[in-house]
């Protein structure tokens, strides 16, 4: 069963993506939950790039988006950990609503918003190495949102896969090699 299923069943748009890493499922579940986009070069670039028209009209956001503006809505142990958002995200600020709680993000709502659920699952891959998937799913919560978001999803949807394929190899690095070398003791 998919983890997404108990928080966004049903969706208007999806993005799936996976990759195959030979580490402990705590070692990855935990580089998931460490990742930020400030730590890769090229998707801090996109993120800025696509918050530039917000700050160049002074209504951008303090910070950058990163995975701490969403809420987490579940982590289950070392196999899945599900991340919620909700808002009119083809604005230039991202028209975030706050989400204080997994059940705020539940409750029904009835704006011209979208709520967006990020799945991180852990399966057993092929040769005892782990697949760790992402993917994220979108539902217009009304059709006037669902017509506002469909423009902007075709045109960023090749950058957020690109992200996710980048935040996959950035985790795979980071647990194939957090503990694996640790320096050994000279021999007498």
């Amino acid at each position: 069963m998919n983890p997404l299923d108990d928080f966004l069943p049903r969706f208007n748009f999806s993005e799936r993506h996976s990759i195959d890493i030979s580490a402990p499922v705590s070692r990855i579940m935990n580089a998931v939950a460490a990742w930020r986009n400030e730590d890769d070069p090229l998707v801090r670039a996109a993120i800025r790039l696509r918050e530039m028209p917000a700050r160049l009209f002074g209504c951008g956001r303090q910070r950058h988006l990163d995975l701490t503006d969403f809420t987490v809505l579940e982590r289950r142990g070392d196999t899945a950990l599900i991340y919620g958002l909700i808002g009119a995200f083809w604005q230039a600020d991202y028209g975030l609503c706050d989400i204080p709680s997994t059940d705020a993000f539940l409750t029904p709502c009835h704006d011209d918003v979208c709520k967006l659920a990020l799945g991180f699952s852990i399966q057993q891959g092929p040769h005892g190495t782990r697949r760790l998937v992402t993917e994220t799913r979108v539902l217009c919560v009304t059709d006037r949102a669902r017509r506002r978001f469909t423009p902007y999803w075709y045109l960023i949807r090749p950058v957020s896969g690109l992200i996710r394929r980048r935040m996959l190899a950035t985790i795979r690095e980071q647990s194939e090699t957090s503990s694996c070398h640790q320096p050994q003791a000279a021999s007498p």
